[in-house]
């Protein structure tokens, strides 16, 4: 199960990104982290700007409701996802 907290305005939860992936997709559980692996290459945020854009349509939300906080230069990122519960996000994800 991913590390997933309730936050003021949302969720947030732990990722783990493999960038350069053959697709674009939600792998697991990986360490207590959401796997996600994202073809961009993690270069001039171009891997970051795909796991917001992936993570809003999986969950079906808005771009501008994927925020990432940290882990910016890191394979292991946090992300708040604003306007869902913990338990809807886990519906989301299928977890």
């Amino acid at each position: 199960m991913p590390n997933i907290k309730t936050e003021t305005h949302g969720v947030s939860l732990a990722i783990r990104v493999v960038p350069r992936a053959s697709r674009d997709e939600l792998s697991g559980v990986e360490a207590g982290a959401l796997k996600v692996r994202l073809t961009a290459p993690p270069v001039e945020g171009a891997a970051n700007q795909a796991l917001v854009k992936l993570l809003a349509k999986s969950l079906g939300v808005a771009k501008s409701k994927v925020v990432l906080v940290s882990g910016e230069r890191s394979r292991n990122k946090r992300v708040m996802v604003h306007g869902l519960s913990q338990d809807e996000l886990r519906r989301r994800l299928g977890l």
